[in-house]
């Protein structure tokens, strides 16, 4: 990509699109196309259509996706399938469509099967029965990835796919009934701290085991992929480190300054036992992550509550 290139960032206001936005203007890209959900609905295939003659990007992170927890995940089922399906379909064809040069597609660690060997490799995929609650939003992302390697099978389209580990950082969602564990653990901390509660309620056991990436070391992989990978295969990209979701919510805890009791709600689901990924593929290009599960955490504490209290 020439510093001038013309890239589209398809969901550059969601945590993930925004942290690619700040590495490429940080990295000195001026040419970035970015359109809301308002000016642009990636479900419809003649707004996307449109766009693409119109725009004509050279480069394309797809970043853009209906996301949520596991109550979310478990409760929207058929929009998490429809709206990611059609998304991706949409951006993927146009970008074959429209000669786009190279496209990122980035999809999820949920992808795997919920008992599959622990560290996660690539070529686990389809090798048993996914996880139920989040079922359909995992099919949308192996849709995903089985369309990128299949345009460039049949097409010759540099499409490639990565596959990061769970991710928190800046912009992220604190809605309770759809935000992801971090978010949802930091909130309910935070109002507990402030209203003087005297405890907090943890979804599941917390013997669950859990990989966190902060998201601008996503953004950082994204770049760095769209430098120096270009093949059917799609890839893994994490902190190869773990925590149970008992010790990070005691952690997080610690970090917000909570002092009263954890309770875990053993009725509600754990989901996946352990989820863990290998990113051998990705360290033995160069990369790896650059900020510790500690600082990244207490980095987001402040950016998105203490500065904004």
């Amino acid at each position: 990509m020439e510093k001038s290139s013309k890239i589209f960032v398809a969901g550059h206001r969601g945590m993930v699109g925004s942290a690619i936005v700040r590495k490429l203007q940080a990295e000195g890209y001026t040419n970035l196309v970015l359109r809301t959900s308002n000016d642009l609905d990636l479900r419809d295939q003649s707004q996307v259509e449109s766009f693409f003659s119109a725009e004509k990007p050279e480069y394309v992170f797809l970043a853009a996706a209906k996301v949520g927890g596991i109550m979310a995940n478990n409760t929207y089922r058929a929009d998490f399938l429809y709206e990611n399906l059609m998304i991706e379909s949409n951006v993927i064809h146009q970008s074959y469509i429209h000669k786009v040069k190279k496209l990122l597609f980035l999809g999820s660690s949920c992808i795997y099967p919920k008992m599959a060997p622990q560290p996660l490799k690539e070529e686990y995929l389809l090798s048993g029965y996914l996880e139920e609650t989040n079922e359909p939003y995992a099919i949308a992302k192996i849709a995903g990835i089985k369309l990128c390697e299949n345009y460039r099978k049949q097409y010759g389209c540099d499409f490639i796919s990565a596959m990061p580990t769970n991710l928190y950082g800046p912009n992220d969602s604190y809605d309770l009934t759809s935000s992801h564990v971090i978010p949802a653990l930091m909130r309910k901390f935070h109002e507990a701290k402030t209203k003087n509660g005297p405890m907090v309620e943890v979804w599941g056991s917390g013997k669950p085991r859990r990989e966190f990436l902060y998201v601008d070391d996503l953004a950082y992989a994204c770049l760095f992929l769209m430098y120096n990978y270009s093949k059917d295969e799609f890839i893994n990209v994490g902190t190869g480190e773990e925590i149970t979701i008992e010790d990070l919510a005691r952690l997080i805890g610690e970090i917000v300054g909570f002092n009263g009791k954890i309770i875990f709600e053993q009725s509600k689901p754990d989901g996946t036992p352990r989820k863990l990924m290998d990113t051998s593929k990705l360290r033995d290009l160069g990369w790896q992550p650059n900020v510790s599960l500690n600082y990244g955490l207490q980095r987001i504490y402040e950016i998105e509550f203490v500065l904004k209290t």
